[in-house]
């Protein structure tokens, strides 16, 4: 099955930036429609920023203009650019990853701490 591992979190101040990266295996990455969610303490998880197999993008209000998801099909991961980070920001983020129809079986990575903070 797909296997999903995340990096790139760490402790950063109002401002600063962060690239999170999600390498995935098991699967044909290049079919699957990929996404990055947040949880913040004692909130769900919510989503942050989507990417199609065409490289199709969405992001949530919160971080338009300011995050930025890509994908790298020969690597096998998909990328999640934080800019201008602030404290809000601060979550455990995951990566997803969702089988070609008509299955839509949904992979999870193990997540990566964001903290933001002065």
């Amino acid at each position: 099955q797909v296997q999903l591992v995340e990096s790139g979190g760490g402790f950063v101040q109002p401002g600063g930036s962060l690239r999170l990266s999600c390498v995935a295996s098991g699967g044909i990455f290049s079919m699957n429609d990929m996404g990055w969610y947040g949880q913040a303490p004692g909130k769900q998880r919510e989503l942050v920023a989507t990417i199609t197999s065409g490289g199709q993008t969405a992001y949530a209000d919160p971080v338009k203009g300011r995050f930025t998801i890509s994908r790298d099909n020969a690597k096998n991961t998909v990328y999640l650019q934080m800019n201008s980070l602030q404290p809000e920001d601060t979550a455990v983020y995951y990566c997803q990853s969702k089988s070609p129809a008509p299955y839509y079986i949904t992979y999870w990575g193990q997540g990566t701490q964001v903290t933001v903070s002065s």
